[in-house]
């Protein structure tokens, strides 16, 4: 059993003491004589300190002696315990020089790597604290919801306090102990509950991103205020001002993950044999992993490829060669696989923000989240969140209909938001679809000719006119709220999307809903490219921007004011030489002895030309370096077949110029 030096300890240190001594109760149950003795030394020692709470709590242990039923010298204990607590936090708070771990300062001496732990751990437990929380709001009954969000606050309240982490660790103790009132049956769960302890887990990633700034050398930024937090949580443990949530109010959000359902109703042996087979690796080095394995993979092929051994007719060099090429392709395939994660932390994101907006727009929707398992590239779950989240908001928002508008039509007065995500022919679909009132083609159509982004007599088709509500400043929202409604992110929804490789589709029913279709690459370090030829040269269009390739005739291409264009099934097309735009000397000017790439990038079609298709091929995508990264309409490089570099090209960047002639003209 631990005991405390007979130096005056500092309060992080009796703190500590007394988190470790809550821990035990609940684990080991009903306290006997040896956490007494050491309940005697701490309050002894707070004693000396002329803390009067500290003086009471000591008067109250002296009391447990004479109680002989443990159950009630259990609770007894419990009550001197947080009377303990009080009597630390008020003398830190009287005390000139706060100690470090309090609002303005992070316990910077600690061990990084242990800091680094309790932050991943905190954030797990708060993840799942989010998914219980909406359950709950469904279900206010499910103990084992309410028991599950109680202990992952009570593991952060215990560690914060461990690493004096004072802030995290008073708003999660009291969090702990609302919790605490609702598995007792003293208070029963409700939707205004359910917001004070999701104010309480936002506050505390709030810190926890404080203190990963520190670890990295980083100002931590000025710190929340816990205060009215703090005192939002003990009102509702006092049953104030947390009133039902009103007829009219949002409905509980209703979440469908089958994979992760059956992840809670797993067996806790299961659980932890699984837990006990995975190790925490920091992602650098999964990405130097990946990186060197693209090199092992970009070495195999140039020997494969080296004239002397192409010649060679040896059956056993031949079969070796084989192998090695299936050894290391399937290296690299693990590899990449290691990089990969479920989308369905994600998705619980997401539905957290359903939640939220559905109650601060006084509707009733619920999310269906399908296919959470479907993994993809940690840097490509990174950089999703942003679009997906500004998608969701529109959905809400715009989509999602009052209750009353609702009533008018066959439609119930729940809304439905559908997220779902699977494998579609080499790539990641996610899908957010609402059975909303759809887009206003109409309306669409006349806010795009009211500023100017197209001609009064265009004739357009439906899936042009959606994508017109990705134009950066056009919004059809008849007012301005602090949801959505400013014109602003939609287009970064389509630029970061484009940034990912990907695209969008839309496609809407005028009374019915809107989806939007993603398509998205499993991965960012690898690509699926045509190799082509401009001179010497060798460059790399990514396969995922290509629709055809064609050999234009003479009378396919013409001019069209100044600028050429090409004929293809119809349509007329802008052409953009490959040669001109990289400054590189083409082997022949004539369109009819060259190649057309009919390519898309901004939403738009166009060709580029250039000399031959050396083929198809996978590549690993390189950085350029410092000097080369920021070359307009260079994407990055990566290294063929025969050892030499082909260029990546960013189309994007490629159209851009003769998107910019076209409005001069």
């Amino acid at each position: 059993m631990p005991s405390l030096s007979q130096d005056q300890p500092t309060s992080a240190q009796l703190r500590a003491q007394v988190d470790r001594m809550a821990a035990c109760l609940m684990v080991e149950g009903p306290v006997e004589g040896e956490w007494l003795g050491i309940l005697q030394e701490i309050c002894e020692q707070t004693r000396e300190s002329a803390t009067d709470a500290a003086a009471r709590a000591l008067e109250l242990k002296l009391r447990l002696q004479a109680i002989e039923a443990p159950e009630v010298r259990e609770n007894v204990l419990t009550a001197g315990i947080e009377q303990l607590r009080r009597a630390i936090d008020a003398e830190e708070m009287a005390s000139p020089g706060r100690a470090v771990g309090g609002a303005g300062d992070l316990p910077l001496a600690s061990d990084p790597e242990l800091m680094q732990d309790f932050v991943m751990e905190a954030r797990e437990h708060l993840d799942r604290a989010d998914v219980e929380l909406l359950t709950l709001e469904k279900e206010p009954d499910n103990k084992e919801a309410i028991n599950s969000v109680f202990r992952g606050f009570h593991t952060i309240k215990g560690l914060a306090g461990f690493l004096e982490l004072d802030e995290i660790r008073a708003v999660a103790h009291e969090s702990e102990s609302l919790l605490d009132r609702v598995r007792q049956n003293k208070l029963r769960f409700s939707p205004g509950i359910a917001d004070v302890v999701l104010s309480a887990a936002d506050f505390l990633r709030t810190w926890l991103l404080r203190v990963e700034a520190s670890l990295r050398g980083e100002a931590p930024g000025t710190p929340p205020d816990s205060l009215p937090l703090v005192a939002s949580i003990k009102a509702a443990a006092r049953n104030e001002a947390v009133p039902e949530a009103p007829a009219t109010a949002a409905a509980p959000v209703a979440m469908e993950v089958p994979d992760k359902v059956e992840e809670t109703k797993a067996d806790p042996k299961q659980a932890a044999a699984i837990e006990a087979r995975s190790v925490r690796v920091d992602t650098e080095k999964l990405d130097y992993l990946a990186d060197m394995v693209g090199e092992l993979l970009i070495a195999e092929s140039m020997v494969r490829h080296y004239p002397e051994i192409a010649g060679l007719q040896n059956p056993a060099l031949v079969r070796d060669l084989s192998q090695l090429g299936r050894i290391t392709a399937e290296l690299q395939r693990t590899a990449m696989s290691m990089r990969m994660m479920p989308i369905h932390g994600m998705f619980q994101k997401m539905s957290r923000l359903v939640r939220d907006l559905s109650r601060k727009s006084s509707k009733q929707v619920e999310m269906v989240a399908i296919g959470g398992d479907t993994e993809l590239d940690r840097n490509i779950v990174e950089q999703l969140a942003d679009p997906l989240m500004h998608m969701i908001r529109n959905s809400v928002d715009h989509g999602i209909e009052s209750i009353g508008d609702r009533a008018k039509t066959a439609k119930g007065p729940v809304g439905k938001v559908t997220l779902s995500a699977g494998h579609q022919a080499g790539w990641i679909v996610i899908t957010i679809a609402d059975d909303g009132k759809g887009l206003d083609k109409a309306k669409i159509l006349a806010k795009a000719r009211q500023q100017g982004v197209v001609d009064d007599n265009a004739v357009l088709s439906d899936s042009d006119t959606f994508n017109f509500i990705f134009h950066p400043g056009l919004s059809t929202a008849a007012k301005v709220t602090d949801i959505s409604g400013r014109g602003v992110g939609m287009d970064v929804v389509r630029k970061q999307i484009q940034k990912l490789r990907g695209r969008i589709d839309i496609h809407s029913v005028p009374g019915e809903g809107t989806t939007f279709h993603l398509r998205l690459p499993l991965t960012l370090a690898i690509i699926d490219g045509l190799v082509v030829g401009v001179g010497k040269e060798r460059f790399i269009i990514p396969l995922f921007s290509v629709r055809e390739m064609l050999r234009p005739t003479a009378e396919m291409v013409f001019q069209v004011d100044r600028h050429e264009v090409a004929m293809v099934r119809g349509n007329l097309l802008p052409i953009v030489r490959l040669s001109q735009r990289l400054g590189i000397e083409a082997r022949s000017e004539r369109p009819e002895e060259s190649l057309l790439i009919v390519a898309e990038a901004r939403g738009a079609t166009f060709c580029v030309m250039v000399d031959e298709l050396v083929g198809k091929q996978e590549v690993v995508i390189k950085g350029l370096g410092e000097l080369l990264k920021n070359t307009p309409g260079i994407a990055g490089g990566a290294i063929l077949g025969n050892g030499q570099v082909g260029l990546i090209l960013d189309l994007d960047a490629i159209h851009a110029p003769m998107e910019a002639r076209g409005q001069d003209a």
